[in-house]
């Protein structure tokens, strides 16, 4: 009872830090701790699979968003348009190779994907449910969990550059 009550502190803790916050990038960190508090709630009301999404998306994806977003606000000159788009073309060119190939490979897994619903009563927890009935869920968390991690890495490596 009293973890219960300590966790919803926390969660409007983090809501109101998260709304009255003046910082924007702040505001989206806060959006992240609410949603992770908001997980932890959820599984404890035995909902794990909606707690695997809230943190995957709502506390990882949703965030990186925000926050690549806020960071990307500032006016640029022409010239620093040209340079920043040569810059990131010369990084990243090999992006749409990868699709590609990644493509190509999933399409000769031949995976099927599952979506019938609903779930068959023997599938109540969350791992039985990703691991073994709907496998292509995984490649898409997995899929979102690291694009919202490389959003992380990229968006603070060019913070650094700024502040030197």
């Amino acid at each position: 009872m009293i973890l219960n009550i300590f966790i919803l502190i926390l969660l409007v803790i983090a809501a109101l830090w998260m709304v009255m916050t003046r910082s924007l990038l702040r505001s989206a960190i806060g959006l992240a701790l609410v949603s992770l508090v908001l997980t932890i709630i959820m599984f404890r009301l035995s909902s794990p699979l909606a707690a695997v999404f809230e943190l995957s998306v709502c506390a990882g994806l949703i965030p990186v968003l925000f926050i690549s977003t806020i960071s990307l606000t500032y006016p640029l000159s022409k010239q620093e348009m040209m340079e920043h788009f040569k810059a990131r073309l010369r990084r990243f060119w090999y992006l749409p190779v990868l699709v590609v190939i990644v493509g190509v490979i999933l399409s000769l897994l031949k995976i099927k994907p599952d979506i019938t619903l609903p779930l068959p009563e023997s599938a109540k927890d969350v791992r039985d449910v990703l691991w073994n009935l709907r496998p292509i869920y995984l490649i898409g968390q997995i899929i979102v969990l690291l694009a919202g991690a490389f959003g992380v890495v990229i968006l603070f490596k060019d913070s650094k550059k700024d502040e030197h």
